[in-house]
C-alpha cells in the first residue's frame, strides 16, 4: 500500500482501499452504498463528513446517500452531529461500532437455531434434512455462545494495544 507523501488539503486519502473494502462487505450481504459511505467514513476527517461532501467523495447523487447515511443510522452504526459553528450537520462513526454490532447479534443466533430445530422436527423423517438442520442449528448456538466471549477477548486486547486507558 502506498500513501501520497504531501496530499493536497481536503483530499480524499484511502479512496481504493475503501472501495475495495466496501466490495468486500458487499459480497457478503451488506447493502452496497451504504457499505461505501461506511468506508469513506473511516477515513473521514475528524469532524466528519457533510452529506454533500460524502456525495463528492464518492461521486454519487444526494439521494444515494441520503438513503445510505439512514439504512446505516438505523443500525446505530453511525450519527448525524451538528455544530453551531458549521451550517450542515456532519457524519460520524460511533465508536465501537463494530463489535457492539456483532455482538448484539447473540439472541438472533440463538432463535435462528430454534426455528432451524423446527425445520428438523417438520422432517424428522428424512435424515438427510434432519442432520443439516441439526448442524446448523448447532453452528448458530456456537456463534451465540462464542460471540460474546469474542467481544470480550477484543476489548481486553483494545485495551492492550492503547496501553490500558
Amino acid at each position: 500500500m502506498t500513501q501520497e507523501k504531501d496530499p493536497a488539503p481536503g483530499a480524499h486519502l484511502g479512496v481504493d482501499a475503501a472501495e475495495q473494502a466496501a466490495a468486500m462487505i458487499t459480497s457478503v450481504g451488506f447493502p452496497r452504498m451504504p457499505g461505501r459511505v461506511l468506508m469513506a467514513l473511516i477515513a473521514a476527517p475528524a469532524e466528519g463528513y457533510t452529506a454533500a461532501g460524502l456525495g463528492e467523495r464518492l461521486g454519487v447523487s444526494a439521494a444515494a446517500v441520503s438513503g445510505a447515511v439512514r439504512y446505516l443510522q438505523s443500525l446505530q452504526v453511525i450519527r448525524r452531529v451538528s455544530r453551531p459553528d458549521h451550517r450542515r450537520d456532519h457524519y460520524v462513526i460511533v465508536p465501537d461500532t463494530w463489535y457492539g454490532l456483532l455482538s448484539n447479534n447473540g439472541p438472533i443466533y440463538e432463535r435462528l437455531a430454534e426455528h432451524i430445530d423446527a425445520i428438523g422436527d417438520a422432517n424428522a423423517s428424512d435424515p438427510a434434512a434432519l442432520a443439516r438442520a441439526s448442524e446448523m442449528s448447532e453452528f448458530f448456538r456456537f456463534m451465540s455462545t462464542r460471540m460474546s466471549q469474542l467481544v470480550q477477548e477484543w476489548e481486553t486486547h483494545r485495551d492492550a494495544l492503547r496501553g490500558g486507558r
